[in-house]
């Protein structure tokens, strides 16, 4: 496989031809980061529509061919991501779409892993935790290379709002979301900084208290994101196909990133046996390391209750 330098050649395929994939696609033109992109959907046309539109744009971008084609036509690619399933409904939870989605993958993995044996899996899909678990499971490979996008646009929301309320550059501010990408997730005041600088005692003169209503304002404007989204605009993609990118440039680039992806734990602050997120290290091999960053009680109980909803998901779904 490539290793994202100037003058190699970097393939993907996107699973998927809705709102997410043909976004995830958009971006990664954009950007730069993929030399040839592949879409592939359940409706043929539907991708070749998305692919042709994209195409016609490809003046405008930094060189790239893509195309539209079947899972079959994947070889070669450094990372297939997988958008392709059920689509979240208003007042429908992430957990609810689990079923059906399961019973896609159960399809699909082995497909993809024929078609692309090197390539890193990378799921999107909706409820993202248990579906990373099913990849895994029927895909058969090693666990670095199957993830999905877990918390790294919750993350990124959880950034953005803080750094609205405290009138910072959002580069500046280091917190973490971890644990399930949906209603359990747990946001990591106890370790949020801005410039180094603890959260609990970056008061500046000129800011005003950042009290714990705050707080709670702040992880509902990150927890109920999505769910107010889909209520107005019928579904979420700009974010995260601008997140698909950031894990994939990651990867192409082997930066060694610290992003929150859906990853199985061993025994990441006493939970194990399920995919879930935590801050880690991506890059070429996909998730590398896992960062064990410091929780504090109340964060300790919410995540392992978070990873034990999780698991219990799984369980009755059969993996």
């Amino acid at each position: 496989m490539g290793d994202g330098k100037p003058g190699t050649r970097t393939r993907i395929t996107i699973v998927g031809a809705g709102s997410v994939g043909s976004t995830i696609a958009y971006a990664a033109m954009t950007t730069g980061i993929a030399h040839e992109i592949l879409l592939t959907d359940a409706i043929a046309a539907k991708a070749e529509a998305e692919a042709k539109d994209l195409m016609h744009g490809s003046m405008f971008v930094p060189a790239v061919d893509i195309r539209a084609g079947d899972i079959e036509d994947a070889g070669g690619s450094r990372v297939v991501i997988v958008t392709a399933g059920a689509k979240q409904k208003p007042g429908q939870s992430r957990l609810q779409l689990a079923e059906a989605n399961v019973a896609m993958l159960r399809g699909m993995a082995p497909r993809i892993r024929t078609a692309a044996p090197d390539a890193l899996l990378l799921v999107v899909s909706n409820p993202v935790d248990v579906l990373t678990y099913a990849a895994l499971k029927f895909s058969g490979l090693p666990p670095e290379r199957v993830f999905g996008s877990g918390t790294v646009l919750d993350t990124s929301r959880f950034r953005a709002l803080l750094a609205r309320r405290l009138n910072v550059s959002v580069a500046n501010i280091h917190a973490y979301i971890i644990g399930e990408h949906g209603d359990s997730e747990v946001p990591l005041w106890s370790s949020a900084q801005i410039a180094n600088i603890p959260l609990a005692s970056c008061c500046p003169p000129n800011w005003p208290p950042f009290t714990e209503e705050d707080k709670e304002a702040i992880f509902h404007g990150v927890r109920d994101a999505a769910a107010q989204v889909i209520a107005a605009k019928g579904m979420t993609n700009w974010a995260i196909g601008l997140a698909v990118a950031r894990i994939l440039q990651a990867i192409f680039r082997d930066e060694q990133a610290v992003l929150t992806v859906s990853r199985l734990v061993d025994d990441y602050h006493g939970a194990g046996g399920v995919c879930v997120s935590v801050p880690t290290l991506v890059g070429a091999q996909g998730a590398g390391p896992a960062l064990l960053v410091p929780l504090d009680a109340k964060e300790l109980k919410s995540f392992r209750d978070s990873a034990n909803l999780l698991r219990h998901a799984g369980r009755q779904l059969g993996l």
